[in-house]
Parts: structure tokens; C-alpha cells; sequence
């Protein structure tokens, strides 16, 4: 009977009895290129390989005292003997064993492989990994450079693609500079926001605008995946917490090192200094010019966007605003 088939002539109370999640999924750790193989199951006294059990037909079912059928027999107690036709988990939770009547053939590496254990965002150590997959790919490279050799693959392709030949002397390098090079455009994935405020929120009786203006930004265009740079200025008014004013650059160097678009650039600015200090508002005026506009497209040389995001007293009282507008441009 074939695996598939198997599995759909199980109802769903079968499948969650059978299915042990401390090991998931167990249809993919069957020892694969064995007939007749199934999973090790561990007891108080060891752990037994059943490789070599023979596993009864789906059909044959044991009683309701056991814990389960569809291809394994249970001892109804912890002395029960184990015969040929019977397998004996000692475990909590049964497993799911699965009669296996054709040989799995070795995964030759082209076949995507189950991770033993699942593991998520939940799962301890990996709180801050953005590498997962459901279940259908194992674990991502923990670090962005990994992701190095297959960056400069794809870099090398469109080399090819343009009709250029990588392989000449200008061009052997340029593959991994590009990688590279394209991290580092986008290293802001890999920080956050606490790591870069490092504790310097201080205490302080002020509640007078503070504003950095002029603080310089240079972001990748997600539309194009072409540059724009410009200026950001920020101002907030204080409640009894102050930044220290290099971290106010810092959080503009975390979003704008992303692929991203300055409508959305401006208000992450805006609401990573409100978290960072609760103030009684925030203002952020970003100015840029854009390369798809330049180099491409429209070509209009001379053009700038500016954008802006007022939170709080910022929004609604107008002279606190027009205060920062004039900080902003002046001189």
C-alpha cells in the first residue's frame, strides 16, 4: 500500500494520536533506502531499533485499551511481550509508524530535507532568526553571510545574461564584490532597535525640542533596486527621558539600509524615536534624491522628494510645528 494512501485512510483523531511532535515530522526520518524500515522507539531501559520488526497490516486493529492501530500493536501492560507482529512504545505519546513496501530511494541532495525538529521563532536560541521555512527546507544560514556564495551565483548569471563574460579580467571578482557589496546596502536587516539604543536613555528634567537636522541617509530604491540618498531631520519633545544624539543617526542608518521606499522610511524613523523615548512628539523631514528619477525614467536631475511624519504635539498644535519647520530650514 502506498505511503499516500496510508496516510488518507487515517481520520484526523488517528493522526494527532499517532503523530509524536517531539520529533517531527516522523514520515520523513524513516531510515531511508531500507525495506520494511521504521522509526527507533526510545523506553525506560534504552532505545531499540525496530528496523527489523515486521509491521502488521493497516487493517489489523488492537483494542481500545491500547493506544492505537493502523500498523503497530501495543502490550496492555508494561510487561506485555513483544512478538513479531507487535511493537511495544513505552513513550507517552505513541508514534506514527508507517508500513513501508517499497525501498526509499537516497535523497541524491536535489530533494528539499525535513528538519529533525521544527524549529521557529519560539524556539529557544533562535528568538531572533529571520531564517525559517515551514517545515519544507531546514534551517536558513544564521548569519547574512552565508547567503555570500549564492548571491554571487545569481550576480554571475545576470553578468551572463547582459552578455558579458565573467570570466574576463575586469569581471572574475565582481560576482562577490557585488554580494557583497549588497549586504552591506542592506545591513539594516540585521540590526534592531535595542541593540543600536545600547542603554543610552537617560533621565533628564527637559522638556524643550531637541532636533538633529541634516544627518545623512543613503537607501536602496525597492521598486528599482537603485540608490537614493538625501538628509534626515529629526526633532522630539522630551518627557523627562532624553537620546543620546548619535543614536537618533543610528536609527535612520537601520531603516534606511533596507530596500524601501522614503514614504515608509519617514515613519519608521518617527515611530522607532517614540518607542525609544516616549516623548510628547515627534518630527522627522526627509529630503532625497532619487537615481530611478535621474538615470532613468523622467531623468529630471534636479528634482528632490520631501517627506515628512509629525506625531503627537507635532500633528496637532501648529506653532510647535512651525517651530521645527523653521529649526529645519534654517541656516
Amino acid at each position: 500500500m502506498s505511503f499516500t494512501r496510508q496516510l488518507s485512510e487515517m481520520s484526523a483523531s488517528e493522526l494527532n494520536d499517532a503523530i509524536d511532535d517531539t520529533n517531527f515530522p516522523q514520515a520523513h526520518i524513516l531510515s531511508r533506502g531500507r525495506n520494511n524500515s521504521v522509526c527507533s522507539t526510545s523506553s525506560t531501559s534504552g532505545t531499540s531499533s525496530l528496523a527489523d520488526r515486521v509491521v502488521p497490516p493497516l487493517e489489523e486493529t488492537v483494542a481500545s485499551g491500547t493506544a492505537m492501530g493502523m500498523g503497530m500493536g501495543m502490550g496492555t501492560g508494561p510487561g506485555a511481550a513483544v512478538t513479531s507482529d507487535e511493537i511495544v512504545p513505552t513513550t507517552n505519546r505513541p508514534r506514527l509508524i508507517l508500513k513501508s513496501t517499497t525501498s526509499i530511494p537516497e535523497n541524491d541532495g536535489t530533494q528539499p530535507l525535513t528538519p529533525m525538529t521544527p524549529r521557529t521563532s519560539a524556539t529557544p536560541g533562535h528568538e531572533n532568526c529571520t531564517f525559517h521555512h515551514d517545515l519544507e527546507l531546514d534551517h536558513k544560514p544564521p548569519t547574512r553571510e552565508a547567503l555570500l556564495p549564492d548571491m554571487a551565483r545569481s550576480y554571475r548569471l545576470l553578468l551572463g545574461g547582459l552578455g558579458e563574460n565573467p570570466d574576463r579580467q575586469g569581471l572574475i571578482k565582481t560576482p562577490e564584490r557585488a554580494a557583497k557589496a549588497m549586504l552591506y546596502f542592506t545591513k539594516g536587516y540585521d540590526q534592531n532597535l535595542e541593540d543600536v539604543l545600547n542603554g543610552a536613555v537617560f533621565d533628564e528634567d527637559h522638556d524643550e525640542m531637541v532636533v538633529v537636522k541634516d544627518i545623512e541617509m543613503f537607501s536602496m530604491c525597492e521598486h528599482h533596486l537603485v540608490p537614493f540618498y538625501g538628509k534626515v531631520s529629526i526633532g522630539y519633545l522630551p518627557c523627562n527621558k532624553i537620546l543620546g544624539l548619535s543614536k537618533l543617526a543610528r536609527i535612520v542608518e537601520i531603516f534606511s539600509r533596507r530596500l524601501q521606499v522614503q514614504e515608509r522610511l519617514t515613519k519608521q524613523i518617527a515611530v522607532a524615536v517614540t518607542q525609544a523615548v516616549q516623548p510628547a512628539g515627534v518630527a522627522v523631514v526627509v529630503e532625497g534624491v532619487h537615481m530611478c528619477m535621474v538615470m532613468r525614467g523622467v531623468q529630471k536631475i534636479n528634482s528632490k522628494t520631501v517627506t515628512s511624519t509629525m506625531l503627537g504635539v507635532f500633528r496637532d498644535d501648529p506653532k510647535t510645528r512651525e517651530e521645527f519647520l523653521n529649526l529645519v530650514n534654517s541656516k
